[in-house]
C-alpha cells in the first residue's frame, strides 16, 4: 500500500474502532447485558462470529494461506488470547463503569507505552530522553482526566481499560513478528475465532445470557461488520507499516469515540480535563515520534 492509502486505511480503522465504544454500550441495552457473564458472552458471540467469517473468507480465497499455520500457530493463538480474550474482557468490563469517551482516551496509553519502550521489542528502536518525556506527558494527561475536586481518582473501570491498553501493545508486537510468515487476514480470522470461543465459554460458564431481539439485530450486525473490516485493515497495514507511526495515527481513535459518544449518548466531551488531556497525550505522541531531519550533503 502507498503511504496515502496506508494513512487512509488506518484513519478508517480509527473511525470504526471509535464508533464501537458507544455501539457496544448500545448493544448492552439492546440485548439485556447486565452481569459479568452476560458481558463476556456478548464479547464471545461478537468475535466468534467475526473470526468464523474471516477464517472462511481466507480459506476460500486462498487455501494456501493456511499452510504456514503449522509454524506460527502458537503466536497466532497467543495473539488471540491477548488481543481478543483478555483485551476485550478488560475493555467490555471497563465500559460497564466508564464513559465511552473516557475509555477511548485511557486506551491511548498503549501508544505511549509502545513509543516510549519500543526498544524492548525491536532492535532498530532506541530509547531516548525525548521518548521518556513523552511518556511522562501522556501519564499526566491520563491522571488529569481522572481528577476531580477531591484529587486524582481511578475507578475499577479505568484500571481495567489501562490493562486492556497494555494487552493491545503486546498483541500488536506479537502479530508484527509473525506477519512475514502468514497472511494478516488468515491470522486475524484464526486469532479472533480462538479468542471469541474462549470468551464464549467463560461467559456461558458464568451463566451469561443474551436476550435476542430481531428488531435490534442491526446493532450486532454493525458491531461485527465494523470489527471485521477494521481488524483486517489494521493488521494488513501493521504487516508492512511502522508500528510507531501507526500508534501515532491511533490518537484519532478517541476523537472519533468522543464524537460518536456525544452523538449517541449526549456525553459531555467539553470538560476542561478532557481537552487538556487530549492536548497532553497528543503532545507526548508527537514529541516521541518527531525525528530530526538529517542535513543535506553538498558536493565539495
Amino acid at each position: 500500500m502507498s503511504k496515502y492509502k496506508t494513512l487512509g486505511a488506518a484513519l478508517l480503522v480509527m473511525l470504526l474502532w471509535g464508533s464501537l465504544f458507544p455501539m457496544v454500550k448500545v448493544g448492552y441495552a439492546a440485548y439485556g447485558i447486565v452481569t459479568v457473564g452476560d458481558i463476556l458472552l456478548f464479547a464471545g458471540v461478537r468475535f466468534t462470529i467475526c473470526g468464523a467469517i474471516v477464517s472462511l473468507f481466507a480459506f476460500f480465497k486462498d487455501k494456501a494461506s493456511y499452510r504456514p499455520m503449522a509454524e506460527v500457530w502458537l503466536p497466532v493463538l497467543l495473539s488471540g488470547l491477548i488481543s481478543i480474550a483478555l483485551h476485550y474482557a478488560f475493555s467490555y468490563l471497563g465500559l460497564l463503569w466508564t464513559e465511552a469517551s473516557k475509555t477511548a482516551i485511557l486506551k491511548q496509553v498503549a501508544s505511549l507505552l509502545y513509543i516510549s519502550f519500543s526498544f524492548l521489542f525491536f532492535k532498530n528502536e532506541k530509547p531516548t530522553v525525548k521518548k521518556l518525556l513523552a511518556a511522562l506527558l501522556g501519564f499526566v494527561g491520563i491522571l488529569l482526566i481522572n481528577a476531580n475536586g477531591q484529587g486524582i481518582h481511578f475507578q475499577l473501570g479505568d484500571v481495567l481499560i489501562l490493562a486492556a491498553s497494555i494487552c493491545l501493545v503486546i498483541a500488536n508486537v506479537i502479530s508484527k513478528k509473525v506477519f512475514d510468515r502468514i497472511s494478516p487476514i488468515t491470522a486475524t480470522g484464526v486469532s479472533q475465532l480462538f479468542g471469541g470461543v474462549i470468551l464464549l465459554a467463560v461467559g456461558a460458564a458464568m451463566g451469561g445470557q443474551m436476550h435476542f431481539d430481531f428488531a435490534k439485530t442491526h446493532v450486532m450486525l454493525y458491531i461485527c461488520a465494523a470489527s471485521i473490516v477494521s481488524y483486517c485493515l489494521w493488521y494488513t497495514v501493521v504487516k508492512d507499516g511502522e508500528l510507531s507511526k501507526l500508534f501515532i495515527i491511533k490518537f484519532a481513535e478517541p476523537v472519533f469515540a468522543c464524537l460518536f459518544g456525544a452523538w449517541i449518548f449526549g456525553e459531555n466531551i467539553l470538560r476542561w480535563q478532557y481537552l487538556v488531556a487530549f492536548a497532553l497525550i497528543c503532545a507526548g505522541i508527537c514529541l516521541a515520534s518527531v525525528t530530526k531531519k538529517k542535513p543535506e550533503q553538498t558536493d565539495a
